[in-house]
C-alpha cells in the first residue's frame, strides 16, 4: 500500500485508500449501488462524513445518534496514577485520529514488529465515528489518591425496584462509547483502544448495539424499538440549548474539571419478546401510552401531538392509564426533570436457560445530575410501570464524562490529574 499524501505523519489513511478507488472513476453510491463517471462532489459518501473529536464538550452526547455502537467499561490494572495519565493521553490521541479516519497510529516498515493499527477499518472512512470517555466511581477510591475530587453526582446508584443486575455486566473504573454509523468502524475503536490499555487497564465488560431508539439530532426520524414502538419521540435535541444547559451539561455544582461535561447511566434491559409478541395491540398501546403505527399518544392524530395526562377515557378512568410507560417516564410526573436519552437495540443470542431470545434496550442517557433525574425517574418506573411485565433490568453502570479536549495538546480528563 503507497503512503497518503495527505497525512503529515506518513501513515495511511482510511480517507486515502478509499478516495484512490473513488479516483477511478468508480464511486459507491450511498444508495448501495454503483455510480459510473460521478464525481465525489457529485455523489457525497457518508462514510467519509466525520465529526470533530475535539471541543468544549465531548462527541457523541448531543452528536446525531449514529446507526451502531460499541461500548466498553475498563478495570484497572495499576495503583500508580502516572500510568493512568498516559493511557489516557494515548487514548485521546488515538481517539482523535479515528475519528478523522485515519489509523491509531502511523503505520511501521518493520516486519518483526507488530502494526500499531489492526487494519480492519483501512478504506471504510470515519463513518462519523466519535468517541466518548468516561470515569466511573470506583475510580475515586484510595488507590489513585483521586476520592477528594470524586463528584457528589458520581454517587454509586442505589439498589433499584425489579433490578436483577449481574454485577459482571455493570460499573467499572473507565469506559469507552463508540458510535458510528458502520459496525467495523466502531469494533474497531474499541479494539484498538483495549489494546493500547494493555499492562494498564482490562476490558470488564462490553456492549455492542444497533439500531438507535432514539433521535438526538434535530433533523432525525424517532425510530423504532424493537417492541415496535416509536422511542424518544420527546427527547433533548441538540438545538435546544436551553434544555442542554439545564438538564445535560454539568454545571457549577460539579467540580471543575467536570465543566462542559455530563452524567452517563448505561442499562442493559432485556425485552421478553416472547411474552410480548403474543399480547393484544390494544394492551400493548396502554402499555406505552401511545398508538403503535403512527407513534401518537392514546386519543390523538400525530406523533408529536401534545400528551394530555387529563384527558378522560369513556370507562371513566383516564385515556393514558396511571401506569403507562409515558406518564411515568415523563417530565409531568417526574418534577419536570429531564435526560438526554441515547440508546441502542441490542441482541445477544439466545437464552438457553430461559429459552428465550436475549435481546432489548442497552439504555443510556445523558443528565446533569443521576441523583435528581435518572435514579427518581426509574425508581418511580420500577415500581409502578406496566412495562415492567415485559422487561428485565439486568446490568447497570455510572460513569463522570468530562468536558472535551480543546487544546490540540490536551487530553481527557485533564483538569482532574
Amino acid at each position: 500500500m503507497s503512503k497518503s499524501s495527505d497525512n503529515p505523519s506518513g501513515g495511511i489513511t482510511r480517507r486515502g485508500l478509499l478516495g484512490a478507488g473513488a479516483a477511478g472513476g468508480l464511486v459507491i453510491a450511498s444508495g448501495g449501488g454503483f455510480a459510473i463517471g460521478k464525481s465525489e462532489a457529485e455523489t457525497p459518501d457518508p462514510a467519509q462524513e466525520s465529526v470533530p473529536f475535539n471541543g468544549v464538550h465531548q462527541a457523541g452526547i448531543t452528536t446525531p445518534a449514529q446507526d451502531r455502537v460499541h461500548f466498553a467499561a475498563f478495570d484497572l490494572t495499576t495503583t500508580d496514577k502516572a500510568e493512568v495519565k498516559a493511557l489516557l493521553k494515548a487514548w485521546t490521541v488515538a481517539a482523535a485520529r479515528m475519528a478523522k479516519g485515519e489509523p491509531v497510529g502511523p503505520d511501521n516498515d518493520t516486519p518483526l514488529v507488530p502494526p500499531q493499527d489492526t487494519g480492519e477499518a483501512f478504506g471504510l472512512g470515519p463513518s462519523s465515528l466519535t468517541i466518548t470517555f468516561g470515569f466511573g466511581p470506583s475510580l475515586f477510591n484510595e488507590r489513585l489518591g483521586l476520592k477528594s475530587k470524586m463528584p457528589a453526582q458520581l454517587q454509586p446508584i442505589p439498589a433499584l425496584p425489579g433490578d436483577e443486575l449481574d454485577p459482571r455486566i455493570s460499573d467499572g473504573d473507565l469506559c469507552i462509547q463508540a458510535c458510528a454509523n458502520d459496525p467495523q468502524v466502531a469494533f474497531h475503536a474499541i479494539r484498538n483502544l483495549t489494546r493500547i490499555a494493555l499492562g494498564t487497564a482490562v476490558m470488564r465488560w462490553c456492549q455492542l448495539g444497533f439500531g438507535r431508539t432514539s433521535k438526538t439530532g434535530a433533523g432525525q426520524e424517532t425510530p423504532r424499538n424493537l417492541m415496535g414502538f416509536k422511542d424518544g419521540t420527546a427527547n433533548i435535541l441538540n438545538d435546544d440549548k436551553e434544555a442542554l444547559d439545564n438538564f445535560v451539561w454539568a454545571d457549577s455544582e460539579s467540580p471543575d474539571w467536570m465543566q462542559g461535561g455530563s452524567y452517563l447511566v448505561s442499562r442493559r434491559i432485556r425485552m421478553l419478546i416472547e411474552a410480548w409478541d403474543r399480547t393484544f395491540l390494544q394492551e400493548q398501546e396502554k402499555v406505552i401510552g401511545r398508538i403503535k403505527d403512527s407513534g401518537a399518544p392514546i386519543g390523538e392524530k400525530n406523533e408529536n401531538d401534545p400528551v394530555n395526562l387529563e384527558a378522560k377515557a369513556p370507562n371513566g378512568g383516564y385515556r393514558i392509564p396511571m401506569d403507562a410507560h409515558i406518564r411515568l417516564a415523563g417530565p409531568g410526573d417526574n418534577d419536570q426533570e429531564k435526560i438526554l436519552r441515547r440508546g441502542y437495540s441490542f441482541t445477544d443470542g439466545f437464552d438457553t436457560v430461559r429459552g428465550q431470545l436475549d435481546a432489548g434496550l442497552f439504555f443510556i442517557c445523558f443528565q446533569k445530575d443521576p441523583r435528581i433525574q435518572f435514579v427518581p425517574i426509574q425508581a418511580r418506573l420500577g415500581k409502578n410501570d406496566r412495562l415492567n411485565e415485559y422487561i428485565l433490568h439486568t446490568a447497570s453502570a455510572l460513569f463522570a464524562v468530562p468536558g472535551g479536549v480543546e487544546d490540540q495538546d490536551g487530553y481527557i480528563g485533564q483538569g482532574l490529574f
